[in-house]
């Protein structure tokens, strides 16, 4: 039996539906990132299973004790919220060391337990810091320090990072990633960001309008997208629109441009429009090995972008990019040139919904 388990959870605000029938079983010590646009149920779901919100049916156990109507302090789960959320009156040890002290343990075990997360964290230097004499991602991991004093069960995260800037972001991810790793916590993450989502987690929820579009691997939520919602939320997208020609073969012209499309549905039509998609860095300027297509376009638009130049192609009523690596030693290709672009069929999806 899987460790955390949320089965056919279902929550209504007044008639508005925001989780629809959300089934998640997460294994012990298991990674889980909730993806997903603003308004999609994600925090709502990390609030059900932390116990601010009941749901309005259905059930949540942790590791095998049936939790759904339990408050928050009856749960054994450590939350780190996005606003850090520590107690401006007490100093880095008395934040860490709150959750200790409302469960009455002695204080020497106290002491212990919190140089142990302060170091966990690189902070012990800052043991008597008040949280306005620290950076944000200090502050962040003294609110990450402070939930897992208490050896949780579970630790939810909710989007902890959005309110950093840029660099620390994926230095201080990739702390949380390292530091659940040692303690082989089970821990789910709230995010909108699919690069924090696809690079730190075992597994990922992608959410849409209550419902989960999908959940797996970050590298086949990236290269196997189950929906088109999946394949436009997740990383960028190329759409195409084509002709089918023949069934029969997969034949799609793209602008008068006959190619085979292995992945094209056999229950197509002659004649009917085929919306293709497929990531800009499976397209190559020139031949490829591997790449068995080759469609001609024109420059349409140069994007410089440090170490990647950013192509726009316009192949006639469809326009598609790609990035190719900056090379300092040869010029960039300019606006109105005639291009030949190169992929593999096989990289191309025939999304159905």
């Amino acid at each position: 039996m899987s460790f955390l388990n949320v089965r056919s959870v279902n929550k209504n605000f007044g008639s508005n539906a925001v989780v629809k029938g959300f089934n998640l079983a997460v294994e012990r010590g298991e990674f889980i990132s909730f993806l997903g646009p603003s308004g999609c149920g994600k925090t709502t779901v990390l609030r059900m299973i932390a116990g601010f919100e009941t749901p309005s049916s259905g059930t949540i156990t942790i590791d095998g004790a049936d939790v759904t109507n339990l408050p928050p302090n009856k749960r054994k789960i450590g939350m780190v919220f996005q606003a850090y959320a520590l107690f401006p009156n007490l100093d880095v040890f008395g934040n860490v060391a709150f959750g200790l002290k409302v469960a009455g343990v002695p204080k020497p075990e106290i002491e212990s337990r919190v140089a142990e997360m302060l170091k966990l964290i690189g902070l012990p230097h800052l043991a008597d810091r008040y949280p306005y004499q620290l950076s944000g991602g200090q502050q962040q991991r003294v609110a990450l320090a402070r939930a897992l004093a208490p050896k949780p069960q579970v630790l939810l995260l909710d989007e902890p990072l959005s309110a950093l800037d840029a660099k620390i972001r994926v230095s201080l991810r990739e702390e949380i990633r390292a530091i659940q790793l040692d303690l082989g916590i089970t821990t789910v993450f709230v995010t909108h960001d699919q690069e924090e989502a696809l690079s730190i987690s075992d597994r990922v929820v992608v959410m849409n309008a209550g419902n989960i579009d999908q959940l797996g691997r970050p590298h086949d939520i990236y290269n196997k997208p189950a929906t088109r919602f999946v394949a436009s939320f997740v990383g960028q997208l190329n759409n195409i629109e084509g002709t089918v020609v023949d069934p029969t073969t997969k034949t799609v012209s793209i602008d008068g441009q006959p190619i085979i499309v292995p992945n094209l549905p056999a229950n197509t039509a002659v004649g009917s429009s085929s919306m293709l998609t497929l990531r800009p860095e499976v397209l190559s300027v020139g031949p490829r090995d591997g790449n068995d297509i080759t469609l001609a376009g024109t420059i349409s638009d140069v994007t410089f972008l440090g170490s990647v130049i950013r192509l726009r192609v316009s192949l006639g009523k469809n326009v598609v990019s790609l990035d190719t690596f900056n090379d300092q030693r040869t010029a960039p290709p300019t606006r109105g040139e005639p291009v030949t672009i190169s992929l593999a069929g096989k990289d191309l999806l025939a999304l159905q919904h």
